[in-house]
């Protein structure tokens, strides 16, 4: 099977996409399939599109390409289209927009979280045929040992991280624990380590600031701790809180976006701010029970794959069926917008 996965593996910290074209493209390989970046060649069995934006520096075709080339060069390539953005995540108002248009091209749709494909914008506008394949993290890379669980004796010390330094990613709970420290409540009993990108101007006051890290020095840091806590609202299928997790640390996570499916029974959630400081003290009362789920916590890189690949296969098996119904001239005018380029 050659697999085509339109996206350029990009060196050092780059986000969770990132990481899953790597895990992707090494699991395709072990299995004895062929991957190629673009589509330079004519035999092409499926075309992964993991973002239809073919103008940023890392992403190698967008729907435009493929439908050319399905139309002019190679009609039997089977194209599935993942999907891990929505405008909910940034309160952007064009992404949606963008993820239908380009999903015109898609024999198949995958979500990275159930929460995803509830969207109104999916609602209204089902793709053809989809699933759900949470993500996964590298256990080479994010697992536990050397990790030393809390004791009870010393500060609790959590730890965070994100390639992205938007507001969304909770800044109003990071900015609520920065305050805590401060409090005498707390100032002996807690410590806090934010890993990554901030908004434009943000600076800490008290918590512990790192610049973003990547593979084993990520993990290293991450280890150096005993709790993870993630705040990220309308998260589409992140890999963040998998890499604490893998690393031994119980989950405190928000209630939003695809936290809750990832997290739940290996962590504490909570609404926000406001909340808290009460889902702390929760967290503190079941740390240790915790602590001993989080070896069998499931989101790691190699169910993702293996998922990922069973997909490929059965839609292998079903090509003939899938390219006889696709009906690529199916709305002239969705293709020719595809020709756009954004």
């Amino acid at each position: 099977m050659k697999v085509c996965i339109g996206y350029r593996i990009q060196e050092g910290p780059w986000g969770g996409g990132n990481s899953f074209v790597s895990s992707m493209t090494a699991a395709l390989r072990l299995a004895g399939h062929e991957v190629v970046p673009d589509l330079a060649d004519g035999d092409v069995d499926i075309i992964l599109m993991v973002d239809p934006r073919s103008r940023l520096p890392n992403v190698t075709i967008g729907a435009s390409h493929i439908l050319r080339y399905l139309t002019f060069r190679n009609p039997l390539a089977v194209v599935v289209h993942r999907i891990n953005e929505c405008d909910e995540r940034k309160k952007t108002h064009t992404v949606n927009l963008r993820l239908r248009l380009a999903n015109y091209c898609a024999d198949h749709t995958v979500f990275v979280g159930a929460w995803l494909r509830e969207l109104p914008i999916w609602k209204s506008h089902p793709p053809r045929a989809s699933s759900v394949i949470r993500n996964g993290s590298d256990t080479s890379v994010f697992n536990p040992v050397g990790f030393q669980a809390w004791d009870g004796r010393g500060p609790l010390r959590l730890v965070t991280h994100h390639w992205g330094g938007n507001w969304m990613k909770g800044f109003d709970v990071y900015t609520r624990i920065d305050a805590m420290l401060a409090e005498p409540a707390w100032h002996d009993r807690l410590a806090f380590t934010y890993i990554g990108n901030l908004p434009a101007g943000f600076r800490f006051r008290n918590v512990r600031y790192l610049e973003p890290l990547d593979g084993s020095a990520l993990a290293d840091e991450l280890r150096a701790h005993h709790g993870y806590v993630t705040a990220s609202l309308n998260e589409p299928g992140g890999n963040h809180q998998n890499e604490g997790a893998l690393c031994g640390l119980p989950l405190l996570y928000r209630s939003s976006g695809c936290l809750p499916e990832y997290c739940d029974k290996f962590g504490v959630a909570f609404d926000g701010p406001e909340d808290f400081p009460e889902a702390l003290s929760r967290y503190i009362a079941q740390y240790h029970g915790l602590a001993a789920l989080m070896p069998t916590y499931p989101h790691t890189s190699e169910k993702c794959t293996a998922a990922w690949i069973r997909l490929f296969e059965n839609l292998m098996a079903r090509r003939n069926e899938i390219v006889a119904t696709r009906g690529i001239w199916r709305n002239p005018l969705l293709f020719a917008f595809n020709q756009i380029p954004f």
